[in-house]
């Protein structure tokens, strides 16, 4: 199908998911305070806001958003804590595991491969976003819909040995979170891997101290790295996603009726994203192109002896941590092999 009849179909399943809904004359106002961890007027930014227009329009301008860019509430982390005790009423951010180790499954790499495994894994409704939804109801948090963000890929200021073989020893050392799935799935790929704060990696890049980094995508390293990095591979390292949630005792509290609104506007917010993701990524690949820095690009067989290698590889070393025998249970409900 033609890009711009599907995007024609997703503009018109949106139009008729936000129409508006009846309500008593009794019903009552709300100003929800929502988080989000990114500028303002950035993708995520623009994105918060149509949702909160089209809110005010499907509810006769009695839910509204008040918007708190560029984690002016804490870090995300702490956000989360305070979503879970109603400090903050919403948010739209990544969702740390320091609460259940089982989070962490979401980020696990090569879960998907492309975006056609994408749109199966992390859209609402899925087994692994059931899940997910399972897990912060646990710290009292709703899951509400799901904001796709980008594949990660690596930047790197010096070419490595073999940019698109996984099983060559790339002498080169990146920057990687300081979480265990990222460090094992930069060294099975050949990178001598040390973890730091992503608020040092721009210097610890600048100075030498590492030769690049992974973590991101083209959008991060666009917005962060640009100035001393010279070559982006786009080998999907990770899917990105964020997450829409809501305190559950707040949730719970909401009529019907504002439920029946909440869901319908956020699904449509939802899937406006998923039509917009990839092109999204396209975009800000070609910033980083035009700024001057080489863009490697894999082809398909490269990208799967990527995700072999990282299955293979890294998923054994890794799934401990969530516990072996429920994220092998999680991948036969995803029809994901190992």
């Amino acid at each position: 199908m033609k890009r711009w009849v599907y995007g024609f179909m997703v503009l018109a399943l949106v139009a008729g998911l936000v129409a508006a809904l009846p309500f008593p004359a009794e019903a009552k106002d709300f100003n929800f305070k929502i988080s989000h961890i990114r500028p303002a007027d950035t993708a995520i930014d623009l994105d918060v806001k149509w949702l909160d227009a089209e809110l005010q329009k499907a509810s006769n301008g009695r839910i509204k958003l008040s918007i708190f860019p560029a984690g002016q509430l804490g870090d995300y982390t702490v956000v989360q804590e305070r979503v879970g005790v109603g400090a903050v009423d919403m948010a739209v951010q990544p969702m740390g595991a320091a609460s259940d180790k089982r989070m962490l499954v979401s980020s696990f790499p090569y879960l998907a491969d492309s975006w056609a495994s994408a749109r199966k894994i992390y859209v609402t409704g899925s087994p692994l976003m059931k899940e997910v939804g399972v897990l912060l109801e646990k710290q009292n948090i709703k899951l509400v819909a799901v904001w796709p963000v980008y594949f990660g890929g690596v930047a790197l200021k010096k070419m490595p040995a073999a940019p698109m073989d996984p099983n060559v020893a790339q002498n080169v050392k990146v920057r990687v979170p300081p979480i265990k799935s990222y460090q094992v799935m930069a060294e099975a790929f050949g990178y001598q891997a040390t973890p730091l704060p992503f608020s040092e990696t721009f210097t610890a890049v600048q100075t030498g101290i590492v030769d690049g980094a992974i973590g991101a995508g083209a959008e991060g390293y666009y917005a962060n790295f640009r100035d001393v990095i010279k070559y982006y591979l786009p080998i999907n390292t990770h899917f990105e996603q964020w997450y829409l949630v809501m305190n559950l005792d707040l949730w719970k509290s909401l009529p019907k009726a504002d439920q029946e609104v909440m869901t319908k506007v956020t699904q449509a917010w939802e899937k406006r994203r998923w039509a917009a993701a990839e092109k999204d990524q396209a975009y800000n690949e070609k910033r980083l192109a035009e700024y001057g820095i080489k863009v490697l690009r894999p082809t398909i067989n490269q990208i799967a002896a990527f995700t072999k290698k990282a299955r293979s590889t890294v998923w054994p070393q890794i799934k401990g941590d969530v516990g072996a025998a429920y994220f092998d249970n999680l991948l036969k409900e995803m029809n994901i092999k190992q």
